[in-house]
Order: C-alpha cells, then structure tokens, then sequence
C-alpha cells in the first residue's frame, strides 16, 4: 500500500475549515466543516478527534459498518454539545466520509458531499452519494447533472453531522485488489476538478505524489474552496 494525502487552504479562504486523518494502513477519513466564523473548523476537528481516537484504539485487528456509523453518531452529538454550550458555535457541522481496510476489504460510512471514490481496471466509480440539495434535484429530474455542477445552490446539504439530534449514515462495504486505488477528497476538489481529470492524474505512472497533484489541480483552477486528499494504493 502506498498512500500520499494533504490539505490546501485554497485561493479564497482565510482558515482551512477541512479535517483529515490518515492512520496507515487501515484507517482514513476527510471532514468539511461548515458554520460562521471558525465554527466549521471546530465541528470537523471534533468529528476527526473522535474518528482517531476510536480507530486508533481499535487498530488493525478489524472494524464493522456499525462501528464506523456509530463513531459518526457519537461526534454528531459531541458537535451538538459543543455548540449548545457556545452560541459563538451555534449552526456548526461537518460532513464525514471514512474507510476502514482490513485484508482488502473496505468498509466506509459516510454524510455530506465530500466523496469516496474508487478506481478498478482503470475506471473511477464515485462510491457515495452527495447528501445535496442539487443532487436530490438531479435525481427527482428536476435539473439536469450539467446544471448541477455550477448551480448556485450546490453547497446546500440536506444531511450533515452535528445539525440534527437524529442523523442517517451511509454505509457499505467491497473489496479491492493490487492496482486499485482510493480517493477520499472534499468538495474543494470535486468543485474544482472533473472526475475525468482525476482519472487521468491517479492513472499517470509518473505521478508520485497524487494526493498533492490532485490538490494542486484544484487550487489552478480556482480554489475557491479548502481542498483535501486521500489516495490509497494497493
């Protein structure tokens, strides 16, 4: 396995409100804070903190879809706490999107719009769903995919962690195989980067550092947004 991963505070924005952890080689997860001021940063770092320290201590011996969901559960009222007690917090959150590999088989638990991706023989499949306005729209037919990657009303969520009392998490699991690779990117680079060009940057043999690659990308073509990257390659 090799991995390269990183986190750019992109063009635009004064303070990086996206989270990650990379604990090599089982456990990977990306957070994007959102709220007012440094509330989004507060919210990811919290869901990353509690994300680490249950994996950390569940190591490399195996993990479940249950586990996973329930460290997302337990951060979302982590989050809810904290801003209760700290108005200057109040409206925070984040979405989450982690994998677990044990023995090539991929576990992942995920809300929000950062993505999950994997590439097998050469073609990249987004794995999760945007939990998004626009993609409720593009799937109920009422705008088109086209209209929806430059609606102004794309970074509306309709599910994060730390809004609700009550959340739905997504979950699943598949297996990978030498060659495969894993993306874990918030929405500053899936904004910024088409997913041809991010199948073209992980399929380049001459590329070491994809992660980076990647992030720089974004931020070329705007980086309007905070930018982060995962690549895991079996």
């Amino acid at each position: 396995m090799y991995v390269t991963h990183g986190s750019n505070v992109g063009l635009v924005r004064s303070n990086n409100e996206d989270s990650y952890i990379c604990l090599e080689p089982y456990a990977f997860a990306v957070a994007d804070g959102m709220g007012g001021h440094a509330a989004g940063e507060v919210a990811s770092k919290l869901l990353i903190e509690e994300a680490e320290q249950e994996l950390r201590h569940k190591g490399e011996s195996g993990c479940s879809k249950e586990l996973l969901k329930d460290i997302i559960v337990r951060a979302n009222n982590i989050i809810l706490q904290k801003a209760s007690a700290d108005k200057r917090l109040a409206g925070m959150g984040t979405t989450a999107s982690m994998v677990y590999v044990h023995d090539k088989k991929i576990i992942w638990a995920h809300i929000g719009d950062s993505r999950i991706y994997f590439l097998h023989d050469g073609r990249l499949v987004q794995i999760t769903t945007d939990h998004s306005l626009v993609d409720m729209w593009v799937k109920n037919g009422t705008i088109t995919a086209e209209e929806a990657l430059h609606h102004p009303q794309k970074n509306i969520l309709t599910r994060a962690v730390g809004v609700d009392q009550s959340i739905e998490v997504d979950t699943g699991e598949f297996s990978a195989e030498s060659g495969d690779m894993l993306l874990l990117s918030t929405d500053g680079l899936t904004n910024m980067v088409a997913d041809e060009d991010i199948n073209k940057i992980l399929l380049d043999k001459n590329i070491k550092a994809k992660a980076d690659c990647l992030i720089n990308k974004a931020v070329e073509n705007g980086g309007i947004d905070n930018v982060t990257a995962i690549v895991v390659e079996f």
